[in-house]
C-alpha cells in the first residue's frame, strides 16, 4: 500500500531527530572540493577555453551530497542531469575524473564525446549512474525503468541482492513541466514503484521563473493529492533540515517501496551555465541567494562542535589542492584519439572474434548464454501469416528467456491493437507481458532504464507515427553506446507496425523508416513475409543493440506474405538481402509491402528482372545491391516512403558513386509523393506505388 501524502515542518538549525548523523566532516570536504572545482573552471578554465561548457553547481551541492551519501545500495540507480557533479563526487567518482570530463579528456567518462557535465558511471559494486542525456526531463522515464526492473530482478528473477534498492531521479524546477516527468511520474505512482523524485527547486529554469513552470511555483504542492506518492518538501541549505529530510526521504522508498518526492528549496549562486550573467535576476534576488548560501550556513552549523575554525580552514585548504593537483592530472591526460572517433556505434567484435562488450546494459555483461541459433531454416509443413509468426517468435523467446518482458499499450488481456501478443499475458503472467500507460515517452524511457538494468525490454508501439513523441528517448538511446564510449548500452526491440492497409490516413500509415535509419545506433529490420519475420525478429531479441523491428500492416495478415514455419532456432543475421527473383536485364531494389508489388511487376514487364528485398536497412547489403547492379547495370528502386530524402536516396547515392560506370541508364526511384498518406482508397492508390506503375518504370528503364 501506498504511505500517504506527507509534509515535514522546517526544522531550521537542528540536528537530524533520527540518531543517525552524516559524516560531516566527508560532507565538508566534499562541499569544499565542489567549490574548488566550479571556482577553478570559472575563473580559469572557462576563460582560457579549456573548459567549453561549464555548470556551476554552487546552492546545489551541499544537498546533492548528503543524497548521494544515503544511495549504500549496490543496485541503487540513479539518473542525473548537468548540474549533478557533486552527487557524483559523493558516489564515489574521484577528483581526476570529476575534472576530466569537463576538460574533454581521453579516459574521462565519455572520452571527450559528449559534454563534461552528462555523467553516466557503471555500477561496479556500487549505485549505478544510467548515462544522463542533455535534454531536459529526459531522466525521469530511465529512472522509472529501472525501478520497475529492480522489483522484476527481485520478484520473477529471485534475486535478494535488489531487495533493498532504489531508483532515484535528479530534477531541477523546470523539468516538472516536461512530458517525462508526468509520464515517470504515472508509472512509479500506479505501479507503486521505488523511486525518489529529487526535486531541486531553484526558481528558474534559465532565465523562467518556476511559477511559468507548474502553478503558484511549487510542484509538491501541487501533487497533494496526487494518488499513492509521499511528499517531503523543505529547505535544502539547512544542514539539519536537509539531513533529516533526504535520509528518510531514502529511508521511505528503500523500506516501504514506494515513490517520494522530496522538493528541497536552493540557491542557484551562478548563472545557469558559464556564459550566462544573470542580468534578469534583480539585485536583490541575487542577495537573498547570496545569504542562503549552504557552505556559510554547514559552517556555522558545524563551527564550533563538530569541528574547530582551524580544522574548517585546514579541511578547506585540502579539499582546494586536492582539486588544483587532479585537474593538473587532468590536463596531463591525452586529448582523444580521432582515428577512434567512429567507433562503438554498434556492438562490436574484436579482429580475433572476441566480443567487445559494453561494461553494462543488456545480456551480455552479465554473462546470458541465449540458446543454439540456425541460419537454415526447418520449415513446417502450413504456411502461417506474419502475425502469428511474431507472436510464435516472442512466445518462444519468453520461455528461453527469463529476463524478456513485453510491454506497450493494450498489449495484456487485448493481445496488441494487431493481435501479436494475443495470449501471451495469460501464459507468462502480468509481470513479463503488460499494458501501459499511453505515454510513448514512458514507453520507451521505462525501456531504456530496463534494458541498463540487465533486462531485454520489447517494447511495442501501436502505430509508425506514434513514436514521435518518444523521439527523444529513442534518439538517446540510439547513442549511448557512443558517447559513453562503450561503457553502457541499452539493446531491446522496439516493435512498431506502419504503413497503409486497405486504407490510409496520415496517422495510422505512415512508414517514414528512415528516420530511424538516421537514427544513430540503431538497428532497423523492415520484413515482408512471415519466415523473414521470425529470422529477423529472433536475431533482434539475441542481439546485443536496439533494433526497430517494423511490421507492415498489410503483410501481418496477407496471403502473400505467408510462408512455413522456419524453426524454433532460425535467425537471420542482419545486412543480408534476400533475393527475391534472379534476372539479368535490370535490378529493382525494395522492402516490406513493395516486395510483394514488385514481383508482381516483374513477372508481367517482359524484362528480366532481379529483386532484391533488403530486409533491414540498417545495417543494408551495399555488397549485394552493387553486385546485381554490376551484372544488370540498370537499377530500380521502390519504396512506399516518401521521395525526398526517403532511403532510396541513399542507395541511389551509393550506386551514382561505387557503379557509376556500371549503370547503362539513370537510377530510377518510385515512392510515394512527399504528401502524408491519404485516407481514400482510390486517393492511397495514386501515392502508393502500384503494380501497374512499377511495372511502367521497370520497362521504361530497361528500354533506356
Amino acid at each position: 500500500m501506498a504511505a500517504p501524502a506527507a509534509s515535514i515542518s522546517r526544522v531550521p538549525g537542528h540536528a537530524p531527530r533520527s540518531g543517525h548523523q552524516p559524516d560531516w566532516k566527508r560532507v565538508a570536504y566534499l562541499l569544499h572540493a565542489s567549490r574548488a572545482l566550479d571556482d577553478i573552471e570559472e575563473s580559469k578554465l572557462l576563460p582560457e577555453r579549456k573548459v567549453l561548457y561549464q555548470f556551476s553547481a554552487r546552492g546545489h551541492d551541499f544537498a546533492q551530497i548528503l543524497l548521494g551519501l544515503n544511495l549504500t545500495d549496490s543496485h541503487d540507480g540513479v539518473t542525473v542531469y548537468y548540474r549533478s557533479r557533486p552527487l557524483m563526487l559523493a558516489l564515489g567518482v574521484g577528483l581526476e575524473d570529476a575534472a576530466g570530463g569537463p576538460l574533454a579528456r581521453a579516459g574521462s567518462f565519455s572520452g571527450g564525446r559528449d559534454i563534461g557535465v552528462v555523467f553516466n558511471m557503471p555500477g561496479n559494486n556500487g549505485p549505478t549512474v544510467l548515462p544522463a542525456c542533455g535534454g531536459v526531463g529526459a531522466q525521469y522515464t530511465p529512472a522509472a525503468g529501472w525501478a520497475q526492473a529492480i522489483r522484476y530482478r527481485r520478484e520473477q528473477l529471485g534475486d535478494a541482492a535488489y531487495s533493498r534498492s532504489i531508483a532515484v531521479v535528479l530534477g531541477g524546477d523546470a523539468s516538472v513541466a516536461t512530458n517525462g516527468f508526468w509520464a515517470a511520474l504515472t508509472m512509479a505512482t500506479t505501479l507503486q514503484l521505488p523511486m525518489l523524485f529529487y526535486v531541486e527547486d531553484n526558481g528558474f529554469g534559465i532565465s523562467v521563473a518556476s511559477k511559468l513552470q507548474t502553478p503558484g511555483g511549487n510542484i509538491a504542492a501541487n501533487l497533494r493529492s496526487f494518488a499513492g506518492l509521499t511528499i517531503l518538501e523543505g529547505d535544502g541549505t539547512d544542514p539539519g533540515e536537509a539531513a533529516e529530510l533526504t535520509e528518510r526521504a531514502v529511508g521511505l522508498v528503500r523500506e516501504g517501496r514506494v515513490p517520494v518526492l522530496l522538493r528541497l528549496t536552493v540557491p542557484r549562486l551562478s548563472g545557469h551555465s558559464g556564459q550566462d550573467t544573470q542580468a534578469y535576476k534583480p539585485p536583490e534576488v541575487v542577495a537573498l541567494e547570496r545569504a542562503r548560501d549552504p557552505l556559510g550556513k554547514l559552517h556555522r552549523y558545524l563551527v564550533p562542535g563538530v569541528l574547530t575554525e582551524a580544522e574548517w580552514t585546514r579541511l578547506a585548504q585540502q579539499a582546494r589542492d586536492d582539486v588544483e593537483a587532479a585537474i593538473e592530472r587532468a590536463l596531463a591526460r591525452p586529448q582523444p584519439d580521432a582515428r577512434q572517433l567512429s567507433r562503438y556505434v554498434f556492438s562490436e567484435v574484436a579482429s580475433d572474434g572476441t566480443p567487445e562488450p559494453q561494461q553494462q546494459g543488456g545480456l551480455i555483461p552479465e554473462g546470458h548464454v541465449f540458446p543454439p541459433s540456425s541460419s537454415v531454416p526447418r520449415p513446417e509443413a502450413t504456411r502461417i501469416n506474419m502475425l502469428t509468426a511474431i507472436r510464435r517468435t516472442l512466445d518462444v523467446e519468453l520461455a528461453s528467456n527469463p529476463r524478456m518482458v513485453v510491454f506497450g499499450e493494450d498489449v495484456g488481456p487485448k493481445g496488441g491493437v494487431h493481435g501479436a501478443t494475443l495470449g501471451l499475458q495469460e501464459k507468462y503472467g502480468q509481470e513479463r507481458v503488460f499494458d501501459t500507460s499511453l505515454s510513448e515517452e514512458g514507453i520507451i524511457g521505462r525501456a531504456v532504464g530496463m534494458a541498463v538494468a540487465g533486462l531485454l525490454p520489447v517494447a511495442e508501439i501501436q502505430f509508425r507515427k506514434y513514436a514521435d513523441p518518444a523521439a527523444e528517448q529513442l534518439n538517446d538511446c540510439g547513442t549511448m553506446r557512443w558517447r559513453t564510449h562503450n561503457r553502457f548500452a541499452a539493446p531491446m526491440v522496439v516493435r512498431m507496425p506502419g504503413g497503409f492497409f486497405k486504407c490510409g490516413d496520415p496517422w495510422h500509415s505512415q512508414t517514414n523508416e528512415v528516420a530511424w535509419v538516421h537514427g544513430i545506433g540503431w538497428h532497423v529490420a523492415v520484413p515482408a513475409n512471415a519466415e523473414d519475420a521470425v529470422g529477423l525478429l529472433r536475431s533482434a531479441l539475441r542481439g546485443n543493440d536496439p533494433t526497430i523491428f517494423f511490421e507492415h500492416r498489410a503483410m501481418l495478415d496477407g496471403a502473400w506474405a505467408r510462408r512455413p514455419y522456419p524453426g524454433d532456432e532460425y535467425v537471420i543475421p542482419f545486412g543480408q538481402a534476400r533475393t527475391v527473383r534472379v534476372g539479368a536485364e535490370l535490378t529493382v531494389v525494395t522492402w516490406g509491402a513493395m516486395v510483394e508489388r514488385c514481383e508482381q511487376a516483374a513477372a508481367s514487364s517482359g524484362v528480366d528482372v532481379e529483386i532484391l528485398d533488403l530486409r533491414t536497412l540498417s545495417p543494408w547489403d551495399k555488397p549485394a545491391v552493387l553486385a546485381s547492379v554490376e551484372k544488370t547495370r540498370r537499377c530500380v528502386i521502390v519504396h512506399e516512403d516518401n521521395l525526398t530524402a526517403g532511403f532510396g536516396a541513399e542507395i541511389a547515392a551509393v550506386l551514382a558513386k561505387d557503379a557509376f560506370f556500371n549503370l547503362d541508364a539513370p537510377i530510377e526511384r518510385l515512392t510515394m509523393p512527399d504528401i502524408p498518406s491519404p485516407h481514400s482508397p482510390v486517393l492511397l492508390e495514386a501515392a502508393v506505388p502500384s503494380v501497374e506503375r512499377i511495372m511502367r518504370t521497370i520497362q521504361q528503364t530497361a528500354s533506356v
